[in-house]
Formats: structure tokens, sequence, C-alpha cells
């Protein structure tokens, strides 16, 4: 059965540029990884600091292999820093059907 999270976040206004650079990397480093079937990056349409973040996986064991991939820490530690801290970051999962 197919694991899918979809991630909700906003950037500090300013920051929408850094932030699509690091997804767009981060999104081609992902689908490398094994039990990965899609790793998509969107910015919202009418507001340029809300993106999201669907991630498809093989089983919802392959997220373990996702955390275990060297470029996740970094990849918190470039987002983090940027992200707008009055809009939590939302983390949804879900079993396709």
């Amino acid at each position: 059965m197919v694991f899918t999270l979809v991630v909700h976040l906003w950037t500090q206004p300013g920051k929408e540029a850094e932030m699509k650079d690091i997804l767009i990397e981060a999104s081609q480093t992902y689908l490398k990884d094994k039990g990965t079937i899609n790793w998509f990056v969107m910015q919202d349409a009418q507001d340029p600091t809300a993106w999201s973040i669907v991630e498809r996986y093989e089983d919802a064991g392959d997220l373990k292999t996702h955390q275990e991939n060297p470029y996740y820490k970094k990849f918190r530690e470039l987002v983090g820093p940027i992200l707008d801290s009055a809009k939590p970051l939302q983390i949804l999962q879900h079993n396709e059907l």
C-alpha cells in the first residue's frame, strides 16, 4: 500500500527564493531513495510564502529510509531558520486507496 505524507509549511516573507532552491534540491535528492515513488514540491499560487510537499513511498517503512538519508539533517538545518514560526508546520499521513 502506498504511504503518502503531505506537508504544509510557510517561509518568512522574503525567503521564497531560498526555500524554492532548497525544495528543488531536496526533491532531486530524495527521489533517489529506495522506496520513494515521488517527492513533489509546490508553491501556493496565491501566497508565495506557502509551500506543500507530497511524499509518496512504497510502504510506510520507507519513511525511515528517507529520514536516514544524510541530506535529511542538512535539509532540516537549511529550512528551519527560514520557516515562519507563527504558522506551524502541518504533516498529514495517508494510506492511499
